[in-house]
């Protein structure tokens, strides 16, 4: 794996994250962003390094990201995904039972259902009188 790139993509509700891994020193850019400046919540920073950890490679590569759509937590989601489908290219025998187990390479396929008209919301109804 001589300067090799591994490109993978992940989606989340509507966030798409296209991730260019390689090499190096655990270095993650979002956007041309540090991780801990794009997710500044430690809950999504633990999210998006889940797939490296659980596999051992944290500090081992250096993730280049592009994010596009949606919010903070559904892109995380995405770039999460991203990794751990990149990670499965490298060494599918050894990486893909551990992340699998986890779930972290399901695409979550849940979006958002479209309000109806008439209704105030997706689900929601104006309220009922009888009379």
């Amino acid at each position: 794996m001589a300067a090799t790139v591994i490109n993978s993509i992940g989606r989340r509700k509507s966030a798409v994250a296209r991730a260019y891994m390689s090499v190096g020193t655990g270095k993650i850019t979002i956007n041309n962003r540090e991780l801990t400046n794009y997710f500044p919540s430690g809950i999504l920073q633990y999210v998006v390094t889940q797939p490296l950890v659980l596999t051992g490679n944290e500090g081992k590569y250096d993730i280049k990201v592009n994010l596009d759509g949606g919010g903070v937590t559904g892109q995380a989601g995405a770039l999460s995904l991203a990794i751990a489908r990149a990670l499965c290219e490298i060494d599918k025998e050894a990486f893909r039972p551990i992340l699998k187990a986890k779930g972290l390479l399901t695409r979550d396929s849940r979006e958002v259902e479209r309000k109806k008209p008439g209704q105030p919301g997706a689900r929601k109804r104006f309220q009922f009188s009888k009379r």
